[in-house]
Parts: C-alpha cells; structure tokens; sequence
C-alpha cells in the first residue's frame, strides 16, 4: 500500500509539474504575442508620425509659397505709391516754367 501511495503521489507531482510547464508555455506564448501587439502598434504610430509630419511639412512649404507672393504683390504696391508719391512731391515742388 505504500508503494501505491508513493506511486500515486509520484504521478500527481509529475501532473501537476507538466500542468505547470504548460501554464508556463501559455505564459510565454501570451507575452510573445503581447509583443508582436506592441510592436506593430508602436510601428503604425511611427508611420503616423511620419504622414502627419509630411503633412505638415506640405502645409507649411505652401504656406511659405503663398507668404513670398504676398510679399511680392505688397513690396510691388509699396513700390507704385512711392513712385506716386515722388511724382506728386516733384509736382508740387519743381519750379513753375510759366513763371519765369
């Protein structure tokens, strides 16, 4: 009887034992997928990242295109008034050729 009970206990720690390395291998196998999870979630950010910032790079190369003509139309205006303002200044200020 106690050989059966030392077997019986035998058989139970070994079951118990090879249930364990099963939990561990299911353990393992959670985590690795956990990962593989974590790692295409952090990839897909990145190229997010990556878009948004192209974007934003576009937005503002356009926005800098649409500043320089801006400026363009404007030095161009401020230009034509101070020609007009010359004009004018000589006009009122150049001695009368009737006069003389």
């Amino acid at each position: 009887m106690r050989k059966s009970v030392i077997v019986a206990i035998s058989a139970f720690g070994l079951a118990l034992a090879g249930c364990s390395q099963q939990t561990q291998d299911q353990a393992e196998q959670t985590a690795d997928s956990a990962a593989r999870d974590v790692g295409a979630a952090a990839s897909d950010a990145g190229q997010a990242i990556d878009e948004a910032a192209d974007s934003v790079g576009a937005a503002a190369d356009r926005a800098a295109g649409s500043a320089s003509v801006a400026a363009d139309k404007l030095g161009d205006k401020v230009e034509e008034g101070a020609d007009e303002a010359r004009e004018r200044i000589h006009e009122e200020t150049a001695p009368d050729p009737k006069a003389s």
